[in-house]
């Protein structure tokens, strides 16, 4: 595969490069180590900037207003998003439009105009509701929330779990058993407002992150409109792994891009930082470290661009994609683990956004399907689809 980039990439990578340096990083140093979130008033005109740019939007397709940008653009954009001390809790606090839920757009026509257009003018917040307590690597089987048919509507019981943005989202996608079947034909995708009775943020999940990553849903007797189903019964599995694949990847671009930040930080700290009157960068020790970093980063780099290049192209990219993430996200946080030794004591203070990453950066680890997870779909591949 070429990974040289074309004159449009080049440049949009670099516009993207100069926004996050310019725009973001000098907002973060007025902001709590910790921040989440822009002030209304910063977010706002950032938010409109990117709209300028042509960028807003990025996972929204061209028919519903988005730019046409490909996944491997899609993907450097996610490297360059994330090079910020913020950047792989809210890439940009989310200005360039956040990730979408992409399952909206197999939604009704009547759907659309109540849920998914107001969440694309950045209106109305939306979460995703998959994962429970009974476990969320499998979660075809583990689904034990239920939605029993009364009347028109529905009746959902159960909890979710590890759900991001649920206390501050207008409406969420919330996946039920629907029938007997424990397997995935059993589950169904419903959409819900958090305004309806019966839904309930039960607690915010404390977590390596801020106190707000997570959140955990109760539903008690919770009414949902038969017209509210988004695709068919039984078809909410389907809707919910169609998306999960493609979105792995610029997920994967994001812990990229991280590393590439904490290895330029620590490239630039060796050649400064003197010990016993010579440069950190002179020590043996140290320059493996950071051939390690490269290494690694080179390869995250292959990956994720090999497997947006077979997306775009219309191939069967779901073990690259699993690769991809798998690789970026352990490789990112060696990086970011070799980053902070190299800066020693500063390494582990909030003076520098390398604490925050190695935090953040072990959750990716599981987020999005954990490492296990990804290499049973790679064993799958080589070993053959029925391997369990």
């Amino acid at each position: 595969m070429d990974l040289a980039l074309s004159a449009e990439q080049q440049m949009i990578v670099e516009m993207v490069r100069q926004f996050v340096r310019t725009e973001i990083v000098p907002l973060e140093e007025h902001l709590d180590p910790d921040a989440d979130e822009l002030p209304p008033k910063d977010y706002h005109r950032l938010m409109a900037q990117t709209k300028s740019m042509g960028l807003y939007g990025l996972d929204t397709p061209p028919e519903y207003g988005g730019p046409a940008i490909d996944l491997v653009t899609r993907s450097l954009i996610a490297i360059e998003c994330s090079q910020h001390r913020a950047g792989l809790y809210a890439p940009c606090y989310y200005v360039f439009g956040g990730a979408r839920q992409a399952q909206l757009f197999e939604a009704t026509e009547s759907q659309k105009t109540k849920y998914l257009y107001p969440m694309l003018q950045g209106e109305k917040k939306v979460f995703f509701g998959l994962s429970e307590p009974s476990g969320g690597s499998d979660p075809a089987r583990a689904i034990q929330t239920r939605a029993v048919r009364d009347g028109d509507d529905w009746v959902l019981n159960g909890s979710k779990l590890w759900i991001s943005g649920a206390d501050r989202a207008d409406y969420g996608l919330i996946f039920a058993r629907t029938g007997p079947d424990k397997g995935r034909a059993g589950v169904t995708c419903f959409i819900v407002e958090t305004a309806w009775p019966g839904f309930n943020v039960r607690r915010i999940v404390h977590t390596l992150r801020s106190a707000k990553y997570a959140t955990e849903i109760q539903l008690e007797d919770l009414r949902v409109p038969h017209e509210n189903i988004l695709g068919t019964i039984g078809g909410g599995f389907a809707i919910a792994n169609d998306r999960l694949s493609r979105q792995r990847i610029p997920y994967a671009a994001e812990c990229l891009g991280v590393a590439v930040k904490a290895h330029e930080m620590a490239v630039a700290y060796a050649k400064i930082r003197e010990t016993f009157g010579a440069p950190l960068a002179s020590r043996q020790g140290i320059q493996w470290m950071l051939v390690d970093n490269e290494i690694d980063i080179r390869t995250a780099r292959w990956l994720i661009l090999d497997a947006a290049a077979k997306a775009d192209r219309g191939e069967p990219f779901r073990t690259e994609s699993a690769m991809a993430k798998l690789v970026s996200a352990e490789a990112s946080g060696r990086v970011v683990d070799r980053a902070m030794q190299i800066h020693g004591g500063l390494g582990v203070a909030k003076d520098l956004p390398l604490e925050r990453w190695y935090r953040e950066i072990r959750i990716r680890r599981i987020g999005e399907g954990p490492s296990e997870v990804q290499r049973h779909v790679i064993a799958r591949d080589i070993l053959g689809a029925s391997l369990r």
